[in-house]
C-alpha cells in the first residue's frame, strides 16, 4: 500500500494543490509550504546551472506547469487570509516588513520593480528564446536525420548507435516544443501575481474600512505590508523559475555545467582580463571618480591577468616539453640510413606492400595524433568492427602515416599501394552538401564532396546553424575523411580477400561446422575457387557473413559440375533473404526491367572460349541498353534506394559485369535472390529499339 502511495505521490501533490483554491489553511501551514515554494524553486535553478544538457532535466516543462499550480494555489490561500482574517503568517508578514522598512511608498516602488524586472525582461526573454528554440530545432531535424543515416551507411555508427540518436533528436524536438509553451504558463502566472496584489490591496482597504470600520492611515499600512509580503514570497520564487526557464533551453552549446563554463572561458581570455583593469585604473585618476574603488578593481583584474597568462604559459611550455621528450631519445639513438640499408635484410623490407594505407598532409596530423585528440583512429575501429558485422569481412589493418608529397590539407587512400582516391579537406571548417532545393543560401568555399561527388560547400563554424535551418546536411571534417576512406575501402573489399584471409574464414567456420568443413573444403571445393568465389560476392556487395550457407551451396554445385560464375549465381539465389534485406526498403523493390527480347538477344551474344563463357554483344544492342538505362536511373534520383536492373539467372553475372563499367552504383539482380514478400515495382523497361529511336524518345520527352 505504501509503495502504490509513493509510486503516485506526484499525482497525489497536484491534487492537493488543487484543493488549495478552495480548502482554507492554517497560517502555520501556508508559512511551511510557502518555505517549501522557495526552496523548490532555488533548487530548480541549481539543476539548470550544473546541467550540460537540457535533457539532462527533461521533466522541466511538467515540473514549470506543478510549481505554477502550487505557487496559484497558496496565493490564493494567503489572499484569503489576508481579506478575511488579516494574519496570512509569519513568512508573509516578515517579508512586506522586510521590504517596506517602515516606508510603505518605498515598499510599493521595489515590489513593482521586482515585478516588472521579471515580467519585462526575464520571462519575456525566456518567452522569446523558447520559441526560437523550438523552431530551430524542429527546422534543423530532417539534417540531423540525415547526418545519422550518412554516418550509419558509411559504418561510423551501427544501428543501435544510430536508433539512440534519433531517439535523441526527438526528444530534443519535443522538450522544446513544450518549453514553448510552457513558457506561456511563466508570463501568465507573472501577470497573474500583479492581479492578485492588487485584488489584496484595493479589497484589505475596502474590508478594513467599510467592513470593519478601521482608521483608513491604519488600515492602508497594515494591508499594504501583507500585500507587498504575499506578493513577494510568490514573486521570488517566480523569478527563480522564470530564471531556470531561459538557463535550460540555452545549454545546447554547453560541454559542461555553468560553473564549469563560465571560469573556463573566462580564465581563458587573460589578455582580456588585463585589458579591462588597466581601462578601471585609467578612468580611477580621472577627477571626479570614484578613485579608491575603481583602482582596487582594475589593479585586481590587471594582478589576476597576469596570473593567469604566466600559468598558461607554464602549461604550453609543458605539454611542448612532453610531446617532444619521446622524440629525442630515438633520434639520438637511431643510425644513420646508408647504415641502417648495409644490412640486406633490412632492404627486403622496402618491397613490402600494404593492402590499406591513407597519407596525410601536414595540417591533417593533429585528426590522427590521438596524444593530441585526434578520434580518427577510434573511428576507423568502430568502422571496421561494423563491417565485419554486416559483410562477414574483416577489413586489413590501415597504415596511416604523413607525407610530405601531398598537401597540407591534403590526404590519399593506397590500396596495395597504389592510390585509388584522393582528397582535401579544411580542418577549421564544416563541409554542407547541398539539398536539392534549399531553403536559402549560405557563403562558403564551393566544392564536391569526395566520397558521392555531391555539391558542396565549406562554411564557417559559425554558420552551421544557419546551414542546417536552410536544409544542408552539415558534416564535419573527420567524418568527411572517413566517411571517403569506407566508401574506398567497401568498393575495394574483394582486392583485399586473400588467400590466407581465406583459409582464416574457414578455420573460423570450423568451430561452428567442422563436419561440413571437413567434407567441403578443400576435398570438393580447393581454397583457389572458394577464393574467387567469395571476391565475386564481395565484388557486388553480397555479405559473405553466412559462410556456412555458402560452402554448402558451392560445394553442391561443384559436385554437379557447375563452373565458377554459375556457381556464384546458385549461391547468390541461395542467399536471397541477404541479398532481399540489402536493397528493398519496406517490402518494396524498385526496379528497372528487361524486355523479352532484349534478354534473347543478349543470351545470345553468350560466346564460350577456352576461357570460359562471355558477353560478345553487338555495339548498336549495347549502345541502345546504356542508352535507355541512363533516362531510366533518372527516376531513382528522389528515392533512396540504390538503383537495381532485374534480370533472369542466366545473364545476371555477364550483364552485371558489362554495366558495371558505365555504372559503377547500379546493381544487377535475377528474381531467384528475391524473396517472395517483397513487392516489386518496376519504374522502367528497356526494350529493343536502336539507338536512333533511343535518341529520339530523349529528345520528345
Amino acid at each position: 500500500m505504501l509503495k502504490r502511495i509513493l509510486d503516485n505521490a506526484i499525482a497525489l501533490f497536484v491534487v492537493v494543490v488543487v484543493m488549495f483554491l478552495f480548502i482554507p489553511l492554517r497560517p502555520e501551514i501556508l508559512d511551511i509550504l510557502l518555505v517549501v515554494n522557495i526552496g523548490l524553486s532555488i533548487m530548480i535553478l541549481m539543476i539548470t546551472m550544473n546541467i550540460s544538457d537540457a535533457l539532462e532535466f527533461s521533466i522541466f516543462p511538467s515540473l514549470l506547469l506543478i510549481t505554477t499550480l502550487f505557487r496559484l494555489g497558496m496565493n490564493v490561500s494567503s489572499t484569503r487570509m489576508i481579506l478575511t482574517t488579516g494574519d496570512p503568517g509569519v513568512v508573509i508578514r516578515n517579508f512586506g516588513q522586510l521590504i517596506t522598512q517602515g516606508d510603505i511608498v518605498v515598499g510599493f516602488v521595489i515590489f513593482f520593480i521586482i515585478v516588472l524586472v521579471q515580467l519585462i525582461v526575464i520571462t519575456k526573454g525566456a518567452e522569446r528564446v523558447s520559441e526560437v528554440a523550438a523552431r530551430f530545432t524542429l527546422d534543423a531535424m530532417p539534417g540531423k536525420q540525415m547526418a545519422i543515416d550518412a554516418d550509419l551507411s558509411s559504418g561510423l555508427i551501427d544501428e543501435q548507435q544510430a536508433r539512440a540518436r534519433r531517439e535523441k533528436i526527438q526528444k530534443e524536438a519535443d522538450f522544446y516544443g513544450a518549453m514553448d509553451g510552457a513558457t506561456k504558463i511563466v508570463k501568465g502566472d507573472s501577470t497573474m501575481s500583479i492581479i492578485i496584489t492588487i485584488i489584496n490591496l484595493v479589497g484589505g482597504i475596502i474590508i478594513g474600512v467599510v467592513v470593519n470600520g478601521g482608521d483608513i492611515m491604519d488600515v492602508m499600512s497594515t494591508y499594504c505590508i501583507l500585500t507587498i509580503g504575499d506578493g513577494l514570497v510568490s514573486q521570488i520564487p517566480s523569478l527563480m523559475i522564470s530564471t531556470a526557464t531561459g538557463m535550460i533551453v540555452t545549454r545546447s552549446v554547453s560541454d559542461g555545467s555553468l560553473n564549469v563554463d563560465v571560469v573556463s572561458q573566462f580564465t581563458a581570455q587573460p589578455r582580456a582580463i588585463i585589458t579591462t583593469g588597466v581601462i578601471l585604473v585609467i578612468l580611477a585618476v580621472i577627477p571626479g571618480t570614484p578613485t579608491l574603488p575603481l583602482f582596487m578593481g582594475g589593479a585586481a583584474l590587471v594582478g589576476g591577468g597576469f596570473f593567469l597568462t604566466r600559468k598558461m604559459e607554464q602549461k604550453r611550455q609543458a605539454e611542448v616539453a612532453a610531446a617532444q621528450a619521446p622524440e629525442a631519445l630515438p633520434e639520438a639513438a637511431a643510425p644513420s640510413e646508408s647504415d641502417y640499408y648495409r644490412d640486406i635484410n633490412n632492404v627486403y623490407t622496402l618491397l613490402s606492400v600494404e593492402p590499406v594505407e591513407m597519407e596525410f598532409g601536414y595540417s591533417l596530423i593533429p585528426m590522427v595524433d590521438e596524444s593530441h585528440g585526434g578520434k580518427l583512429i577510434s573511428r576507423i575501429t568502430i568502422f571496421r568492427r561494423q563491417y565485419a558485422q554486416d559483410m562477414g569481412f574483416v577489413i586489413p589493418s590501415i597504415r596511416l602515416h604523413d607525407s610530405s608529397a601531398l598537401g597540407t590539407n591534403q590526404y590519399a587512400i593506397r590500396i596495395k599501394g597504389e592510390v585509388v582516391a584522393q582528397g582535401e579537406i579544411l580542418v577549421d571548417y564544416y563541409l554542407a552538401l547541398e539539398p536539392p532545393n534549399p531553403l536559402g543560401e549560405i557563403d562558403g568555399i564551393e566544392t564536391i564532396e569526395p566520397a558521392y561527388g555531391i555539391p558542396s560547400r565549406w562554411i564557417l563554424p559559425e554558420n552551421k546553424e544557419m546551414a542546417e535551418i536552410y536544409g544542408y546536411n552539415v558534416i564535419d571534417p573527420l567524418s568527411v575523411m572517413l566517411t571517403h576512406l569506407a566508401e574506398t575501402v567497401k568498393k575495394h573489399t574483394y582486392e583485399l580477400l586473400t588467400r590466407a584471409e581465406t583459409i582464416r574464414l574457414v578455420d573460423n567456420l570450423k568451430q561452428t561446422s567442422p563436419e561440413l568443413v571437413e567434407e567441403a573444403v578443400p576435398a570438393i571445393i580447393p581454397y583457389s575457387k572458394l577464393e574467387k568465389l567469395l571476391r565475386n560476392l564481395l565484388q557486388e556487395g553480397v555479405p559473405i557473413k553466412d559462410l556456412a550457407t555458402i560452402v554448402e551451396t558451392a560445394a553442391d554445385a561443384f559436385s554437379q559440375g557447375r563452373d565458377l560464375d554459375m556457381t556464384t549465381e546458385q549461391v547468390r539465389g541461395a542467399l536471397a533473404r541477404t541479398i532481399t534485406r540489402r536493397f528493398c526498403e519496406d517490402g518494396q523493390l524498385r526496379v528497372i526491367t528487361l524486355d523479352a527480347e532484349v534478354e534473347k538477344k543478349i543470351i545470345s551474344s553468350l560466346t564460350r572460349n577456352e576461357q570460359g563463357v562471355y558477353l560478345a554483344m553487338g555495339p548498336d544492342l549495347m549502345q541502345s541498353i546504356i542508352s535507355q538505362l541512363a533516362e531510366h536511373l533518372k527516376k531513382f534520383g528522389d528515392l533512396s534506394q540504390t538503383p537495381v536492373i532485374l534480370v533472369s539467372q542466366v545473364i545476371r553475372g555477364y550483364f552485371s559485369r558489362m554495366i558495371t563499367q558505365f555504372y559503377p552504383h547500379v546493381y544487377v539482380l535475377s528474381f531467384n535472390e528475391i524473396t517472395n514478400t517483397v513487392q516489386i515495382q518496376a519504374l522502367g523497361n528497356i526494350t529493343d529499339q536502336t539507338p536512333a529511336q533511343v535518341q529520339r524518345r530523349a529528345v520528345n520527352t
